[in-house]
């Protein structure tokens, strides 16, 4: 059990003549998505500027459908990863920047609140693996994912109910929708030590396809992409907004 993007790797049939992955390759790889991520962001933020244009949603929209799509391709074809996941950097930086755009026009300082909030959760979970103080054991995975799938669920189904204009209090701005944006946020954090195992254990075995260093880095960009978004939601409802998404 691992990461629900990362569980479906293959990482046992590396080429002798195409190399095989290492973690000093993956981290460049994640620092090179991280900055087309960022590209993206900026983009859709600088269409955005004088409020939320119509032109911001539309940006917003394609990165975020797109994002999807090319995610459930990497996910079945790591192999395209070398490819597909600077795609998706981009695109989810539409989408990021969107969001960051949307929640700003409602909460003057919450995206750079967000990113301080999501780097520094970032730091502090690596901080924790690294000093060997929390650890990916079965046990933790099991939990760990158990709850993402749940959440993803909860999620599933709250759109579905959106389509009957029906909305769960969860996804409200209430005590139960600061609760569970709380759940979210922490599992989502939680996440990034799975990512670090995965990552490391992989690198570790020296027979890792070289093309997985980009598809550990896409697997460890979703989760700081869901992080980011989920510290947005929560900031939102701590300044009294609310999430009706």
């Amino acid at each position: 059990m691992s990461n629900p993007v990362l569980e479906r790797a293959d990482f046992n049939v590396a080429s002798s003549s195409s190399g095989v992955m290492t973690l000093r390759g993956t981290v460049n790889k994640s620092a090179i998505l991280l900055i087309l991520t960022i590209v993206g962001a900026a983009y859709t933020w600088s269409a955005s500027r004088g409020g939320y244009s119509s032109a911001a949603m539309g940006y917003t929209m394609v990165g975020g459908i797109a994002g999807f799509i090319l995610a459930m391709v990497t996910c079945f074809k790591q192999d395209w990863a070398p490819i597909t996941a600077p795609i998706y950097a981009l695109c989810e930086g539409l989408f990021v920047g969107g969001i960051s755009a949307m929640y700003e026009a409602k909460t003057h300082g919450i995206a750079i609140q967000a990113v301080m909030l999501t780097f520094g959760t970032f730091a502090g979970m690596l901080f924790l693996f690294q000093g060997n103080i929390l650890r990916a054991t079965p046990m933790f995975m099991k939990i760990v994912v158990g709850a993402t799938i749940g959440i993803m669920l909860t999620y599933l189904l709250g759109m579905i109910l959106s389509f009957f204009h029906i909305q769960l209090p969860i996804f409200g701005g209430g005590q139960l929708g600061l609760i569970f944006s709380l759940v979210i946020v922490v599992v989502a954090a939680l996440n990034l030590i799975i990512d670090f195992e995965f990552i490391g254990q992989s690198a570790a075995s020296g027979n890792a396809p070289k093309y997985m260093e980009w598809y550990g880095a896409f697997g460890l960009l979703v989760t700081v992409v869901w992080l980011y978004v989920s510290m947005l939601r929560l900031l939102s409802i701590l300044n009294g907004g609310s999430d009706n998404r």
